[in-house]
């Protein structure tokens, strides 16, 4: 298992450099001069020329690609046009509130997907059942950054206390110095106040990035439950006299997990690419709004910055899952320890 999970380690780290040179070559061909689009139409000729040496795109592309593959492995990656600080800087300042938000996003995603899917598969045929599938039905159809307009204009018209944009009320001074999650660091300088504000604005975001994810792992795990409870070792369990309620939760939802669990790590991508446009609805100032901002100035220092990072979330959420695989389920530790 151990060296199973260090090949998929090496594995995705040639992926991560795949991914960054891909998306070089692709920043390098569409059309159009950075340089020129960061200095405005006013520039004259020779500013352009200026800032074109000092981005090195004079430079041959297998120069530049070495220069900026160089620079990656140092964690240098470059500097913003948008903002003249390094890039790295930037994302640095912009993924606490993102992964806050993704966090709490997976969180609500499992705390109530799975307790739906199982009350749904209890009460199969029931109107319980057939409640709790036009919900998941509507959440899977209803696209992220349309229930993330709905979800605003909701809240700014009849929900007075929901705030709709930003992580904090503007009349509250924080600093998230420690982890720049303001969850955490709130409750670690014991400002309450500072937690109960920050849940308030991710109320919204939350509920418009989990929506498609909790209706679909609901359905997911209705089907497993269901596939499950028809199996030997169920009845076997019943036979024995085992109360029903731990029959369900330790036995068949143990092994039922494992699909939900496996959908929830694919859908950590759609997170990631949702949170651009919920992100930017809600003017959540994290990366996702920033790699907004970069892409529509053409700052290819910070795009390619932006899709590296969500590109290590993908792989990590990814690496996690295999690992979670593990342990809920013995069939993917032997094929594991088969191909190591």
């Amino acid at each position: 298992m151990v060296s199973y999970l260090l090949r998929r380690a090496l594995t995705l780290l040639f992926v991560l450099l795949g991914l960054a040179i891909l998306i070089f070559i692709i920043a390098r061909i569409v059309p159009g001069d950075p340089a020129r689009i960061a200095l405005g139409p006013l520039a004259t000729s020779v500013q352009v020329a200026e800032l074109r040496e000092e981005m090195g795109l004079n430079a041959s592309f297998p120069v530049q690609l070495w220069s900026y593959l160089s620079g990656l492995a140092q964690g240098d990656l470059g500097k913003s046009l948008l903002t003249s600080r390094p890039v790295m800087d930037d994302i640095r300042g912009a993924l606490p509130a993102t992964f806050e938000l993704v966090l709490v996003t997976i969180i609500l995603q499992i705390v109530v997907s799975i307790p739906l899917g199982v009350m749904a598969a209890i009460y199969r045929n029931t109107w319980v059942d057939n409640v709790l599938r036009v919900i998941s039905l509507i959440g899977v159809v209803t696209p992220g950054f349309v229930l993330a307009i709905i979800l605003q204009l909701t809240a700014a018209h009849y929900l007075g206390f929901l705030p709709v944009t930003g992580r904090l009320d503007g009349g509250i001074d924080f600093d998230a110095n420690i982890t720049g999650l303001l969850l955490v660091d709130g409750t670690l300088k014991g400002r309450f106040d500072v937690v109960i504000d920050a849940i308030r604005h991710l109320f919204l975001p939350a509920i418009a990035l989990s929506a498609a994810g909790i209706g679909q792992v609901m359905r997911i795990t209705r089907t497993a439950m269901i596939e499950v409870a028809s199996r030997d070792f169920v009845e076997a369990t019943r036979a024995y006299g085992i109360p029903e309620k731990i029959v369900t939760f330790r036995y068949m939802l143990r092994v039922a997990s494992v699909a939900p669990l496996t959908i929830l790590g694919l859908e950590f991508a759609s997170l990631i690419g949702n949170a651009f446009i919920v992100e930017f609805v809600f003017s959540w100032p994290g990366i996702a709004s920033y790699g907004v901002r970069t892409i529509l100035q053409k700052d290819l220092n910070a795009v390619i910055g932006v899709v590296l990072v969500s590109g290590v979330f993908f792989v990590v959420a990814n690496l996690t899952i295999d690992l979670l695989l593990g342990l809920l389920d013995p069939r993917h530790r032997l094929r594991a320890g088969r191909e190591s």
